[in-house]
């Protein structure tokens, strides 16, 4: 009988090999669907074959499998601008040898999680804008050779645990903002030549440990101290533009080095529980009790046998089910821990709720709105008056990395500083009342779309709309050339110009954040005076935020401007397919020009068309960049006063309406 339960186990495990089918694990390929979801800009379109609905991952783009085709072993995506953050859940993916996410747009921290990547041979996540620390739990990546991690925004000090990385021959660093000390040091002499020579190794530390190391860069950050003996051998460019003590190597002005303090890494000590003897299998038995226990295991492996066959016919005809961890339902509280910059916000002004709610009258002074915020109107107490924008979601939809996500974008505005660009004062976070509010300085006259299209343009003349559109290409220059790195509009239009008492221009970009939020897109209108249902731009086309995008919505606005039509009409169409006949004729130009205008001034009628047909044109390279279109404008535009009183007998009354 013993034999035929032996015969039993081994037809149940050949007839369940045969069952299954070949099944991609779950979980890698929820991490990848995880991957995708935090990235919230793709322009190259690099991830439209990653269907969530696909249970086998192999042909996705930069995806490499192992030869059965059950593992993913491979993530090489570079050079794609990929925006957005490094989800934690790759760390799932425990047979993966490579990450290499080279040269794209990442932020955030980098997971600690990436430390389950036991196999891993190449960590690359160079030139990224990475912020926050190295995790030392990437000390526990035993196999990597090469972990690249340059020309990004990582601060704190080098961990220690690096130094656990036995096999890691090549370790760059440079271009950072990392601080203390190298984490490499000896008890005892040590020859600079430690690669050839193997000293004790329990009396090394750090860096020193990895004996297999031969590229170390880590210039160009803000590490103090001197250079370990055991890492001289290394080129002297490798440590320079940091504040170390060394005369040979080239260092930071000392104006530039201030007293960072080192942190100390430990490496967590393992515990291992003892291990307990197993009993040794008695070889006597009754001949009686064995027989019935012969029969019943029989009839139980034959019916697991059927279930095996069952479950394995039911998954190979069911693709899995793909849980995304960040898109929580209304009744989960939990939060992703994403690492959060203290020194992101430190510059930048935090309101209270409560100083917010005083100066916006408890919030009943509602002068804006939209599917996903409200404007508020205030007066702070011996202040200016603002504008408060408040976001509105809710906070079981709110995740780590929109948390994230905000503060970037609200150090990104607060470093704006210009005439025509709405300046940001602070913002506000709190948690209960659940609050996230950008706050602005407040422009008195309303905006430009309010003006054009709601029954006051009159007050528009033909030279203030001269000098609202030398406003707008100065601010646009300015944030394109002058900043570093540049900064675009998300959706510009006449929405997004405001305008001050004396109808100067202030650009604001209120829209940016709305890139990453997941909504129903539905278009918002408005009636015009003819009764037709025009539609606002942002609900007509999608912009990618790029230089290119600003250029040709400047067009599109220096033609609203002028026109005092809105850039799409449901009745009418497209404002560029109904003046493209008028740009280049220069006898019927004129019918471009807003009927409300009494006058208008012809050679600069004739030079806004011009740049409009640069900026709209469909070959990107034609296209002159705001530098250019601003001299273009600067040199040939007069809107002095004597020009507008020479234009038209009523400019008096016009310039008495503009004091």
């Amino acid at each position: 009988m013993r034999p035929y339960i032996y015969f039993l186990l081994l037809f149940l495990g050949y007839g369940v090999s045969l069952a299954t089918c070949s099944f991609f694990p779950t979980n890698e390929v929820w991490a990848l669907t995880t991957f995708k979801e935090a990235i919230y800009e793709d322009p190259h379109l690099v991830l439209s074959n990653w269907n969530a609905l696909d249970a086998d991952p192999c042909n996705w783009f930069g995806i490499t499998c192992n030869p059965e085709r059950q593992h993913v072993t491979k993530i090489n995506i570079t050079g794609s601008s990929l925006k957005g953050f490094l989800a934690p859940e790759i760390g799932q993916i425990t047979n993966l040898l490579e990450l290499t996410l080279h040269d794209n747009n990442l932020i955030g921290t980098i997971p600690k999680e990436l430390g389950f990547l036991k196999s891993l041979k190449v960590l690359d996540l160079g030139m990224n804008q990475l912020t926050g620390p190295i995790p030392p739990e990437l000390g526990n990546l035993s196999g990597v050779t090469k972990l690249n991690l340059q020309s990004n925004r990582l601060t704190g000090s080098l961990p220690a645990e690096l130094g656990n990385l036995e096999n890691l021959q090549e370790l760059i660093l440079d271009r950072n903002k990392l601080q203390g000390t190298v984490p490499a040091a000896s008890n005892s002499a040590f020859s600079a030549k430690m690669h050839g020579m193997y000293a004790s190794h329990s009396n090394l530390t750090g860096l020193c440990r990895s004996s297999r190391l031969k590229v170390v860069d880590v210039s160009y950050n803000y590490l103090v101290g001197s250079i370990p003996k055991c890492l001289t051998n290394l080129p002297n460019a490798s440590f320079q533009g940091n504040c170390l003590r060394d005369k040979d190597v080239k260092q930071r002005p000392s104006t530039q080095c201030g007293a960072f303090p080192s942190k100390s890494h430990q490496v967590p000590k393992s515990k291992h529980r003892p291990t307990e003897d197993v009993p040794k299998h008695q070889k006597e038995s009754k001949p009686t009790w064995l027989l019935a226990l012969e029969i019943a295991t029989g009839i139980t492996v034959g019916s697991l046998f059927l279930v095996a066959l069952r479950t394995a016919f039911h998954r190979c005809n069911s693709k899995p089910a793909i849980i995304i961890p960040w898109k929580k339902s209304a009744s989960e509280k939990e939060q992703l821990a994403v690492y959060v910059d203290s020194e992101l916000l430190k510059d930048v002004t935090k309101y209270s709720r409560q100083e917010l709610e005083v100066a916006c009258e408890d919030f009943s002074n509602i002068i804006g709105s939209s599917l996903d915020s409200l404007v508020y109107k205030g007066t702070m107490k011996g202040g200016p008056e603002i504008a408060v924008i408040s976001l509105s979601i809710k906070e079981e939809h709110w995740t780590g990395y929109l948390e994230l996500y905000f503060q970037r974008e609200v150090a990104d505005l607060a470093r704006l500083n210009h005439d025509s660009v709405g300046k940001l004062l602070g913002y506000c976070r709190e948690i209960s009342p659940f609050t996230r509010m950008l706050v602005f300085e407040y422009a008195s006259n309303g905006t430009l779309h309010e003006h054009l299209h709601y029954g006051e343009g009159s007050q528009l003349s033909w030279t203030r709309r001269m000098r609202i559109i030398l406003g707008i290409a100065r601010g646009l220059k300015y944030l394109h050339a002058e900043l570093e790195p540049p900064f675009t509009i998300s959706e510009l239009n006449s929405s997004a110009v405001y305008l001050t008492e004396d109808f100067s221009p202030k650009l604001v970009d209120f829209e940016s954040w709305k890139t990453i939020i997941a909504r129903s897109e539905k278009n918002s209108g408005s009636i015009g005076s003819n009764g037709a249902m025009c539609l606002l731009p942002s609900s007509v086309e999608n912009r990618h935020l790029d230089i290119q995008g600003n250029i040709h919505a400047f067009g599109i606005l220096l033609l609203e401007i002028i026109s005092g039509r809105p850039p799409f009409c449901k009745d009418r169409g497209s404002l560029i397919d109904w003046a493209k006949d008028y740009l280049e004729l220069p006898d019927v130009m004129s019918h471009i020009v807003d009927p409300e205008l009494k006058h208008f001034t012809y050679d600069d009628l004739k030079l806004i068309c011009e740049i409009i047909s640069l900026c709209i044109h469909p070959d990107i390279s034609r296209r002159p960049s705001m530098q250019e279109i601003s001299l273009m404008l600067e040199s040939s535009i007069d809107t002095s006063v004597s020009i507008e009183l020479k234009s038209s007998s009523l400019a008096w009354a016009e310039l008495a309406l503009s004091s």
